[in-house]
């Protein structure tokens, strides 16, 4: 019976474990998620992406809309100095606009107040040409 337990304990080919290599891995991603645009993945993958936030010297700095805006505690300000100037931008190109629809304007006035005195004229022309007629 010992004999039984000693070969049922004995390894048929050997003590040492030796199991198969593994073939490497493919560089290239199997996954086509990299070619999908954020939004898509956000759908596809319900996940929600933040802006980009990172700390420098003590302040908090967050990627807004191709900026990077400070968020520490006091610095309110900053953020609400890059909206003013942001507004300050749209004003100036709102009058500019504006300056220019006005000089279109007075320019048609013109155009149309010399038509009016040459119409003038030439019905004066033609009254004095018809009282002479007479």
């Amino acid at each position: 019976m010992e004999d039984l337990k000693k070969s049922l304990k004995m390894p048929l080919f050997g003590n040492t474990f030796s199991p198969k290599k593994t073939p490497p891995r493919k560089s290239a991603s199997l996954s086509s998620l990299h070619t999908l645009d954020r939004s898509t993945r956000e759908i596809e993958l319900g996940l929600e992406y933040g802006p980009p936030v990172m700390n420098i010297g003590g302040q908090s700095w967050k990627f807004e809309d191709g900026q990077w805006i400070t968020e520490s505690g006091g610095n309110a300000s900053g953020r609400e100095l890059q909206r003013l100037k942001k507004r300050n931008v749209q004003l100036e190109e709102e009058n500019n606009l504006l300056k220019l629809k006005i000089e279109i304007l007075m320019d048609m006035l013109t155009e149309t107040t010399v038509e009016y005195h040459l119409m003038e004229k030439e019905v004066e022309d033609i009254k004095t040409q018809h009282r002479r007629k007479k």
